[in-house]
């Protein structure tokens, strides 16, 4: 009778239970992971507000869209139960297996040029009845602006504007074709848009980032090539900051538009992981969810919900007709982005320094040559889209307390081997003093940076702590490069990293982990330049 009495006494208690497990985070519902590209990060609350309610423990992980994409290979683990890239094509590409599942748009996002609106007020464009992209062609070519853009090789938004700006040239938004990209006069129409590029990035979330914090270092760019929603949000933090802000404009002859696909990876977990999936699917497209993401200002399919009424004051417009730029075929965005990578870009002129000193001995010096073997192996640069061409600008400085040589070269197949062999050459020894090193690249760079032809960067590869002072780089930099970012990359398990923090947040860089992967974390630079 006992046992029975208290075997009651639990069914009847189990249905709180299990609500109180689920709000304490609980295990009642599955663990689930969604690799997401960076513009998706204001939805991670929407996400987890689902998950609490399924007592489930889920993560949202961002990358870049090549970085998304390339997980997706055959061979290749994602590491994830669902993919949530900005764009179709990056699993269309990508995907030949057909791993993910059951895919659909979530929200569409047009990538747009936001201009400071005293530039737009000075370049004519505030009130315009529309603005073309022969007519932002013309401010470029005339020096009147320059703009932020991601790197169409690693991030969707670079890749969104890129493709817009082919279609613009080839003058037909609804088709590109491959033969289309062996056209002069499209390939020189693209190519002077790319000339107002200041300065790239790999992240469309860090970009804007970079725009707001220029607000605050007195870089003050003029423009950035965006997702409408981005520009939104970064409004809203330039206002509050009592900044100016950004005006909208949406090229009459074609706009690149991401559908933003939630896809479901089968990792063989099971139904219950899958029945999940679509469940958080349903939830994120449902009626009242679709309301709450139309005032993030993204678009949302028409009758889900109504968008956010136009601003005058900022031009944004979440409702307004565009004229879509299609996405092409595979193949052609295949060629597209090598075209991109290889002959249309701005090239880079990016210094090297390569951290020999004595705590570097055994593994890391043996990691560093690895990573190099990569950046120097045109093989595998551009099996990840981030080869270097003839018109860069490579320059390695190996140092420990002191600068032990510097070399340079173009891009050339021939010119990188020679790099290589050189550097493969490198042992370690010695003390650490990466400040001197960033002052003696800005040296080396300052011929080259007078052009105005380059995108600037200096990489500082380190495992430790500067000996140096910060004076030693910061002075230089102000007097001669203070338009050139720093990005270190890290490895080691007992990493300081407030020095190369400081230094990027002087510039305008980042500082990328490299204790998984140094290859992938130089790969991960490449996109920044």
């Amino acid at each position: 009778m006992i046992s029975l009495r208290l075997a009651r006494c639990w069914l009847a208690a189990a249905p709180l239970l299990a609500v109180l497990l689920a709000a304490c985070g609980g295990p009642s519902g599955p663990s689930f992971t969604i690799v997401s590209g960076s513009e998706n990060e204001v939805l991670a609350p929407m996400v987890q507000e689902f998950c609490a309610s399924r007592g489930a423990s889920c993560t949202m992980r961002y990358q870049g869209s090549l970085d998304i994409a390339l997980s997706l290979k055959a061979g290749a683990d994602p590491g994830a139960d669902a993919v949530w890239p900005a764009a179709s094509i990056w699993i269309d590409m990508f995907d030949t297996a057909r791993r993910v599942k059951s895919v659909k748009s979530i929200v569409q996002m047009p990538v747009i040029l936001g201009v400071r609106r005293s530039k737009a007020q000075e370049l004519g464009w505030v009130g315009a009845n529309k603005v073309t992209t022969k007519d932002i062609l013309g401010a470029v070519q005339a020096g009147k602006l320059k703009f932020l853009m991601t790197s169409a090789t690693q991030s969707n938004s670079g890749a969104a504007a890129y493709l817009a700006m082919l279609a613009a040239g080839i003058g037909k938004p609804d088709l590109i074709e491959a033969g289309d990209l062996d056209r002069p006069e499209v390939l020189a129409t693209a190519r002077a848009l790319l000339k107002g590029v200041e300065r790239s990035a790999g992240s469309s979330g860090w970009l804007a980032d970079l725009y707001r914090d220029g607000e605050k270092t007195g870089a003050h760019y003029q423009a950035m090539w965006n997702y409408e929603a981005v520009i939104k949000e970064t409004n809203d933090k330039l206002i509050a900051d009592g900044a100016e802000p950004l005006y909208a404009i949406y090229p009459e002859d074609g706009v690149a538009v991401a559908d933003s696909p939630l896809g479901f990876v089968d990792r063989g977990r099971g139904k219950e992981v899958e029945s999940f999936f679509a469940d958080l699917q349903a939830f994120l497209l449902q009626g009242d969810t679709q309301a709450r993401i139309a005032k993030t200002g993204r678009r949302v399919e028409i009758g889900r919900a109504a968008p956010l009424p136009a601003d005058p004051a900022t031009n944004l417009d979440p409702a307004r007709k565009l004229t879509v730029v299609r996405p092409p075929e595979p193949a052609v965005i295949q060629k597209a982005l090598d075209i991109y990578q290889e002959a249309l870009r701005r090239p880079s002129l990016t210094a090297l320094c390569l951290d020999l000193s004595g705590s570097m001995q055994g593994a890391g010096e043996t990691e560093l040559l690895d990573a190099m073997r990569f950046l120097l192996t045109p093989a595998r640069t551009r099996e990840m889209l981030v080869q270097w061409t003839k018109g860069d600008q490579i320059l390695v400085l190996p140092f420990s307390d002191h600068v032990l040589w510097t070399a340079q070269a173009t891009g050339e197949d021939s010119e990188q081997a020679g790099l290589l062999a050189k550097a493969l050459q490198l042992r370690a020894g010695g003390g650490t003093d990466f400040y001197t090193c960033g002052a003696q690249a800005l040296a080396l760079m300052k011929p080259t940076l007078k052009d105005g032809q380059h995108l600037p960067a200096i990489v500082i590869m380190t495992d430790g702590k500067s000996q140096g002072t910060m004076s030693t780089f910061e002075t230089a930099w102000r007097a001669d490069g203070a338009r050139v970012p720093v990005f270190g990359v890290t490895f080691g398990s007992d990493v300081d990293r407030s020095q190369l923090d400081n230094l990027a947040k002087l510039t305008g860089g980042r500082v990328f982990d490299g204790t998984k992967s140094l290859t992938d974390a130089f790969r991960a630079v490449r996109g920044y330049n």
